[in-house]
């Protein structure tokens, strides 16, 4: 497969000479994800030419893998029954992502141009929280009766299989949708024709509520080491599935949020191609002026004990130093402790034990990294230089490791992303504390 850069040139070629049907049936062997690559690269008149020279059927699928931006975009320049076409057709899951982005008015004008049957279902969809598993689920899946026989239950996969997400498995309901069983597809294939469904079932099924957070359906993938996820509600009625591609799609949407905010920017909702100057420039300017006022605190900090710094000018030698193993010290069990938050690996229940370990920790780190202090206190003060050093070295390294971990804990039980504990949040914080610290020794020694 050529790269896009060598496949455009062709595209724009046949376009400029109005080759309609030649760049019809090079389209027609490309994969969707690659048109929707392309069409990002055109200017809205070409856009919407190339697109509508694509069949229905790949059309709908391309505009499943767009941007949110561009899927605004090509929808206004869509006649209403292009528009209806494509709405109605595509995965009730990605046109109800595709309505979160979209502002109220849009979204109803939309929701208008639906089949009832459509309209039905995006109600449904949209009606439960965001960023709920019921936001992600799709109601097209194969459910079958438990006193069926097997070739029953095969007729009926063959009849409504086709319009299901998959059908690698099928479920299993009562009378009444409840959620009794999965069954893999070849069981069906293998079982004799007249034995019967509840035979094949050990009604061990894994399910997950449609009002959790969509976070939890990656973890319980993860755990249960499954690809197809059945979604019910408060009494068990199966609503839908959550099949992996989903799941792949929020995980990296929660490892691009969480990255964003370990770096102290609010989270992009939109590909940084597309965002302009001052979209970029409301994203950050938040945190900067928030961490400018923390690390006000550190001047305070040198002006109160301007007389213990006058009277050691060499002290000021070793503020760099301590303040920058201070910030690496609590950035480095900050993101530990995150990441085994977000994946699950640190209970909140364990709190204690997190902190009295990362307090063992702080010490072995502290003494090492203040006997390395001791030298270079010697050698550029003397005796009691190197015992401020060494001492504020050991204290500032034990202190701001714990700091590293209590902070995103804290966060965590007040229902906060623990990723907002930043590198940059962590770093101005121990900061502070580093240079309280090292004062407060320095004044001791020196009376």
């Amino acid at each position: 497969m050529e790269s896009l850069d060598r496949q455009l040139p062709k595209i724009e070629e046949m376009i400029e000479r109005k080759q309609w049907h030649n760049l019809r049936d090079f389209l027609s062997e490309q994969p969707a994800q690659d048109i929707a690559d392309f069409l990002t690269e055109f200017d809205q008149d070409n856009r919407i030419v190339v697109f509508r020279l694509l069949s229905r059927p790949l059309a709908t699928e391309v505009f499943s893998h767009l941007e949110p931006g561009h899927k605004d975009g090509l929808i206004q320049d869509l006649s209403r029954e292009e528009t209806r076409y494509l709405l109605d057709h595509l995965p009730p899951d990605d046109r109800t992502d595709f309505f979160e982005e979209l502002p109220g008015l849009a979204i109803q004008r939309l929701l208008n141009l639906l089949s009832p049957e459509e309209l039905k279902e995006s109600r449904k969809l949209l009606g439960f929280p965001k960023e709920s598993v019921g936001r992600l689920m799709t109601p097209d899946y194969v459910a079958v009766r438990e006193h069926w026989t097997i070739a029953q239950a095969l007729e009926h996969i063959r009849r409504v299989g086709r319009e299901s997400e998959t059908i690698n498995w099928v479920f299993v309901i009562d009378d009444s949708w409840h959620l009794l069983d999965e069954i893999e597809l070849k069981q069906f294939i293998f079982a004799e024709p007249t034995e019967v469904v509840k035979h094949l079932m050990n009604e061990s099924v894994a399910s997950i509520s449609a009002y959790e957070d969509r976070e939890k359906a990656v973890e319980m993938m993860q755990h249960y080491d499954v690809n197809v996820l059945p979604v019910v509600d408060s009494d068990g009625v199966l609503l839908g599935i959550v099949t992996v591609d989903d799941v792949l799609d929020v995980a990296e949407e929660e490892a691009t949020e969480d990255f964003h905010l370990t770096a102290a920017v609010k989270p992009l909702k939109t590909s940084y191609r597309e965002m302009g100057v001052l979209p970029l420039y409301r994203k950050r300017v938040v945190w900067l002026a928030a961490l400018l006022l923390i690390n006000l605190a550190s001047g305070g900090v040198i002006a109160f004990y301007e007389e213990t710094l006058t009277s050691a000018i060499t002290l000021a030698f070793f503020i760099p130093l301590l303040m920058a193993s201070a910030g690496n010290t609590g950035a480095q069990s900050a993101t530990l402790v995150v990441r085994a938050i977000a994946t699950g690996d640190l209970p909140l229940n364990q709190w204690l034990q997190t902190v009295v370990r990362e307090m063992g920790v702080g010490l072995l780190l502290g003494s090492t990294l203040g006997f390395a202090g001791w030298w270079f206190g010697l050698f550029k003060g003397g005796v009691k230089i190197a015992l401020i050093v060494s001492t504020a070295m050991l204290a500032v390294v034990l202190v701001t490791n714990i700091i590293g971990v209590v902070i995103p804990l804290l966060l965590t039980k007040l229902d906060i992303d623990p990723a907002v504990a930043s590198s940059p949040l962590i770093t101005s914080i121990a900061d502070v504390s580093c240079l309280f610290i090292y004062f407060t020794i320095a004044t001791m020694v020196l009376g």
